[in-house]
């Protein structure tokens, strides 16, 4: 049996509270993804990953429609405490085709920090080109491949699956490292086309609370983010 990928227990605790503040989380990850979203007034969203609830919340804000899928059911409980019943959120498996999803029935989809927790990336890519209208768009965000080499070292196109330790140690997270080739090779093959790549840095509000994690995510890369259109 694989090891579970998906936030649960006291990790998925963890994670909700520290993504809120968290320099990696809420001023470099999200405020990258979102101007790369733009205006998404009156758009359909499929939040795949959805977590504690942030991009569902802030999409739904900026007048998105929008639908989350979460494989744990205690960050689920954070999300819906999040959103505040102004999203749909669903308990769902991304292991596990889009049932609920009709073809071309969504203007977008946002992928945030999931991609490399998923094996069978292959069918939830085809299955987001799915649900995807034609034109959509989708925004996949992941661990900067640099990133895992600088920190795990050996080779930089290793794909071994690597535990990550949170806070004091006790916690972790299981994720698969992407060399860059497979993850946009992975995304070209689903039939996505690439409109725009980033490397976030951190907002500059960080700056103002932690002047040393402002810094560092200033001199090494963290993330990766890509804007794909489906044709």
């Amino acid at each position: 049996m694989h090891k579970a990928t998906a936030y649960h227990g006291a990790l998925g605790d963890f994670f909700a509270e520290h993504s809120d503040t968290s320099p990696y989380n809420a001023y470099t990850d999200r405020p990258a993804m979102l101007r790369l979203a733009g205006d998404v007034s009156g758009a359909r969203i499929l939040d795949v990953g959805c977590g504690a609830g942030h991009y569902a919340a802030e999409l739904s804000a900026r007048g998105a429609q929008v639908v989350g899928i979460e494989g744990s059911a205690t960050l689920l409980r954070h999300a819906r405490a999040r959103v505040n019943d102004h999203a749909e959120l669903l308990l769902h498996d991304l292991e596990e085709p889009l049932g609920f999803a009709a073809d071309a029935s969504f203007d977008g989809a946002v992928c945030a920090l999931v991609y490399e927790h998923i094996r069978n990336r292959v069918r939830l890519l085809g299955e987001l080109r799915r649900i995807l209208r034609p034109g959509g768009w989708l925004l996949v965000s992941t661990t900067h491949p640099t990133a895992d080499w600088r920190h795990f070292g050996g080779s930089y196109f290793s794909h071994d699956w690597r535990d990550l330790p949170l806070g004091d140690g006790e916690l972790s997270i299981h994720y698969q490292r992407i060399p860059l080739e497979t993850f946009l090779g992975e995304l070209l093959a689903a039939g996505f086309v690439l409109e725009q790549l980033v490397e976030p840095r951190p907002a500059a509000g960080l700056r103002e609370i932690d002047e040393t994690a402002y810094e560092k995510l200033h001199q090494a890369p963290s993330f990766l983010a890509v804007k794909l259109r489906r044709p």
